[in-house]
């Protein structure tokens, strides 16, 4: 059988030995707290933020990028932060028009061989070793997710946010899917789910597809304000944190 190259390759070749000696354990674990501790101390005062999901493979030149770009633009007017996954393509789009138009852009970067670069249109960014840790940044500051299309990745995220929704672990935020044509096949499959009894009907709610962004926006700013008030966080010297 002919081998073929990986498109991204592995951080690092390792046996499938099972568990690793204790002090390789103990160092992943103080390595995934450390990444936590700073993804913390990064995000605490950035908030409340909409976090744009979305394919970093689109260059600028495709509309779903040119849609992103406005969508930053839009949750800046609205008063909300812009968080992306901090790589290229919509991630770019989405931190470009809040960056550009005065509004807070910021990043949850992640290391990868191949795509993954931190773009320049963050004010502050960290970068995870990490998928889970990235993700718990992704959504533990979010009042509202933009599900832009895309790929693995923007699955990855949109389910496992709208399954943290579904189980009230995170409050059923607005969870907004942009894109009615390139998401018909995946509402057709989750209608099926509903059909085969593995999600209940409400589930279904959770959901906003669209292809309108001022619906869009409007879904979002009037779930947050009617349910929620931002309280500012007030900053602690002994911590060393600065203004």
């Amino acid at each position: 059988m002919k081998k073929t190259n990986r498109i991204i390759p592995a951080k690092q070749s390792i046996y499938l030995e099972g568990p690793r000696p204790r002090i390789s354990e103990l160092g992943f674990a103080w390595d995934v707290f450390w990444q936590f501790i700073k993804g913390f101390r990064t995000m605490h005062f950035l908030g409340p933020c909409v976090t744009v999901f979305g394919s970093a493979r689109f260059g600028e030149d495709h509309p779903y990028y040119h849609a992103a770009r406005e969508f930053g633009r839009r949750i800046a007017a609205a008063g909300f932060t812009t968080m992306t996954g901090g790589g290229p393509g919509i991630m770019e789009a989405a931190n470009r028009g809040a960056f550009e138009s005065g509004g807070t852009s910021v990043g949850c970067n992640i290391k990868l061989p191949h795509e993954q670069h931190p773009n320049p249109y963050m004010h502050k960014w960290i970068t995870f070793d990490y998928f889970f840790a990235r993700k718990v940044m992704l959504v533990k500051y979010s009042y509202a997710f933009i599900i832009m299309p895309g790929g693995f990745g923007t699955m990855d995220e949109f389910f496992e946010t709208i399954t943290l929704a579904q189980t009230k672990v995170i409050y059923d935020f607005p969870i907004v899917l942009y894109g009615k044509s390139y998401y018909e096949p995946l509402m057709k499959a989750i209608d099926s789910m509903e059909a085969a009894g593995t999600i209940a009907p409400v589930d279904k709610t959770l959901l906003f597809l669209t292809d309108d962004m001022d619906e869009a926006m409007h879904h979002i700013a009037t779930y947050v304000r009617k349910n929620f008030k931002v309280k500012p966080r007030r900053r602690l010297w002994w911590l060393f944190e600065k203004r």
